[in-house]
């Protein structure tokens, strides 16, 4: 290796000077980018997926055909009216009073329409101990949740009156207001404390209040400048409120860890007895490139969600990617701006205990910024590292081995939320009288005339053929728009809450009963819809999508990883290990969710399934997220590579001298995600719990083991390029020459120096 030039030459590094000489200019920028997006972004307002829009296939077609139809369909609601012993019946007085007294309970709120009774319907069990009062909510579906009280205040009030039968409701509305009144808040208040944790966790780090608020300050601005090109966006490619919690999420992550990796550099320069100019710049050439390189990296990882096909994802991708971006620029522009103004300020608000424990350990290490803890890991690693290799790899694989046996699928209600909520209860009692009662497959049935002779009898035919081959065992209910020449056709899927055997149901409705009824007429249309249609559909397109976004992402970051470094070794090894971290929170996920190993401890439960979209997002959110530590760990190796150490001395320099730092990003993307595994839904735990284990392995077992062994295994091999890959574009830069030089004690003994 060579460095020739030592002149600065990059954009970090360019752009940092820049913002150090101007620094209040550099600071107004970005106040008034901040200023100007969320302005912009709250004048145009943010556009949300339409339902239309979320999928592909026929849920997406039946979706379109009600929405060119312009018809609001309503939230259904259903009371199960079932008596508690063996003896009663439906057809007792008793028991038909109970029905009587729902229906005009239900009709008296005036807040319900279409209000049946199941002896006109047919909605009674087999055994006859059961029946649905079904009707719908009057106004908007979106909002029925909040006008639903009344109605569930009346069937209660029915079910004082007779203690003898269990009265409970059911629905869409009823349902929306109990995961809102349950869980409402636990987003919010997760989201809110992300913020006070990470602040915690940077003041330890730290040990002085303004160096700990300068990461949360900058990673805050850049979510709120974000969220206003959010709403730009969106007019374009349409947003969701899933869309901007991940967005917070990475956002706090890569903006906290940005700073960090910055500011603690800095720091350690000063320390070293360098000047505050100085510092500053070389922390611009070093830790400014090692963001660059690692934040346009996040970004095309985040941009492979970008080819999935799938609305939210697309959503999610693109929310993701812009606040990395605009991380990045905050933190090689505003960053150094800051860091010049504040000065040895940075250091006010100092906390004794924390600031003096700092001093102690900076004082007794083996040399600036180095970790005794890791050093002496190294000491190991490195004395036999085919040893340490084969451990750690051996015992990565292990853990990786359950994810061969992954399940995924749309979490049913009770999975989700096990028997936390009475109305989970009141789920399982409707399927288990009326198998797929409480989610029916719905088939939207478009005609030239929907009420043509040859369509009604299609139609008649698909109801009884419905039934008569297994799918269901109805009863089928059809609703007719004539105006819009539309049916609803809804049916109840023989496996009820199974999923697997609903889906099974599902397919021989769709390749059996409809082409033999309903397609049989020229120019009728028929998608089949609903809850178990629409996790087949996003199955089957999200299995679809795996293969082109694992190709951008792994092909994209090995080409900017040979790039950034110049080393087709580092390429290879830093795809290699961050899959093993990767397949390494899934076998986790699958232990502790799927099989329930260890689930109590992190207060879940083995479920028996992963939900459906969370494998591709952890895979594209961690490859990112990993590559963080990857490139400031190997950065800081190469630097000391250059600066003359051989290379089992720059590993253990770049290592040690980077554990901090790592160590204290981990912790904080750690402790935020676990804020998320406490929540009461399952595939929130999931993910919080996913996302933890998966940045804690890395930044150990990862970063500080298998990392080196391999480093020092491989030697100098580890810089080999071909020579016909010297034609490629060279993204590397040459350090300044100051931090390719031994750094200098300070000039006069006992000076004080900021920490």
């Amino acid at each position: 290796m060579r460095n020739g030039d030592t002149r600065v030459r990059g954009i970090a590094a360019r752009a940092g000077g820049w913002s150090a000489r101007h620094r209040w200019a550099a600071v107004g920028i970005w106040v008034l980018f901040v200023v100007l997006a969320m302005g912009l972004g709250s004048a145009a307002g943010r556009v949300d997926v339409k339902d239309s829009d979320q999928l592909k296939g026929e849920t997406h077609t039946a979706a379109k055909i009600v929405e060119d139809a312009g018809i609001e369909e309503p939230a259904s609601e259903s009371v199960l009216i079932q008596a508690k012993d063996a003896g009663t019946k439906a057809t007792d007085a008793g028991f038909r009073s109970a029905v009587a007294d729902v229906v005009e309970a239900v009709e008296g709120t005036g807040e319900a329409t279409d209000v049946t009774s199941p002896y006109d319907t047919g909605t009674i069990s087999k055994d006859g101990r059961s029946v649905l009062v079904q009707f719908d909510m009057r106004g908007a579906s979106d909002t029925a949740g909040e006008r639903v009280e009344p109605v569930l205040n009346a069937v209660e009030g029915v079910q004082k009156e007779h203690a003898e039968l269990r009265i409970e409701e059911i629905g869409g509305a009823s349902m929306m207001k109990t995961f809102d009144d349950a869980f409402g808040e636990d987003f919010k208040r997760a989201e809110i404390s992300a913020v006070p944790v990470a602040f915690g966790i940077l003041l330890i780090a730290f040990g002085a209040l303004v160096a700990a608020l300068v990461p949360v300050a900058l990673a805050v601005t850049a979510i709120i400048a974000t969220m206003g090109l959010m709403g730009i966006v969106s007019h374009v490619m349409p947003m969701s409120d899933t869309a901007n919690s991940v967005m917070l999420l990475v956002g706090l992550a890569v903006g906290v860890d940005y700073c960090l990796f910055y500011l603690r550099r800095e720091r350690e320069e000063r320390e070293a007895g360098r000047d505050a100019q100085t510092a500053l710049r070389i922390a611009a050439a070093t830790s400014g490139r090692a963001i660059v390189v690692s934040g346009v990296t996040v970004c095309v990882a985040m941009a492979g969600m970008l080819f999935t096909g799938l609305a939210e994802f697309e959503a999610m991708g693109l929310a993701s990617l812009m606040v990395v971006a605009v991380a990045m620029v905050g933190s090689v522009t505003v960053l150094p701006a800051l860091l010049s103004l504040l000065g040895e300020r940075v250091e006010k608000g100092r906390v004794p205990f924390l600031h003096r424990a700092k001093r102690r350990a900076n004082g007794k290490g083996k040399g600036n910024g180095e970790s005794r803890f890791w050093g002496a890991v190294l000491k190991v690693v490195l004395a036999r590292p085919a040893i340490a290799l084969v451990i750690a790899a051996g015992t990565l694989l292990a853990i990786s081995a359950p994810a061969l046996g992954m399940k995924t699928q749309n979490l049913t209600l009770d999975q989700e939320f096990g028997d936390s909520l009475p109305i989970v209860g009141t789920y399982n009692r409707v399927n288990d009288a009326f198998p797929g009662g409480s989610e029916p497959a719905e088939v939207v049935v478009k005609a030239d005339d929907i009420n043509a002779a040859d369509v009604k009898a299609a139609l008649a035919d698909f109801r009884t053929e419905a039934v008569g081959s297994g799918a269901s065992l109805g009863p089928v209910d059809i609703k007719v728009h004539d105006a819009q020449n539309v049916a609803f056709v809804y049916v109840p899927l023989v496996g009820g809450s199974d999923q697997d055997k609903a889906e099974k149901s599902l397919t021989l409705l769709r390749d059996t009963v409809r082409p033999d009824t309903l397609g049989k007429v020229e120019g009728v249309q028929a998608p089949i819809t609903g809850q178990v249609a629409g996790s087949a559909d996003f199955n089957e397109q999200l299995v679809g999508s795996v293969t082109p976004v694992f190709a951008f992402v792994v092909v994209f970051a090995f080409l900017l990883m040979l790039l950034s470094f110049r080393s087709l070794t580092i390429a290879i090894t830093s795809i290699v290990l961050n899959l093993l971290s990767v397949a390494a929170a899934y076998g986790i996920l699958v232990g502790v969710f799927q099989h329930g190993w260890g689930a109590s401890l992190v207060g879940a439960e083995g479920v028996g399934a992963i939900i459906t979209w969370l494998p591709l997002f952890l895979f594209v959110i961690l490859f990112g997220l990993s590559m963080d530590y990857h490139v400031f760990v190997v950065s800081r190796i190469r630097e000391a590579r250059l600066r003359g150490l051989t290379t089992t001395d720059a590993i253990r320099h770049g290592v040690v001298t980077t554990a901090g730092v790592v160590t204290s990003a981990a912790v904080i993307m750690v402790a935020v995600f676990a804020i998320f595994g406490t929540l009461s839904m399952q595939s929130m735990k999931q993910m919080g719990v996913g996302l933890a284990a998966a940045v804690l392995i890395d930044a150990t077992i990862i970063r500080g083991v298998l990392l080196p062994a391999v480093m020092a295994l491989l030697g100098e091999r580890n810089w080999y390029l071909p020579k016909w890959m010297n034609r490629l574009p060279d993204l590397t830069h040459d350090e300044s020459a100051e931090a390719l030089a031994p750094p200098q004690p300070p000039a006069v003994e006992g000076e004080k120096v900021g920490v």
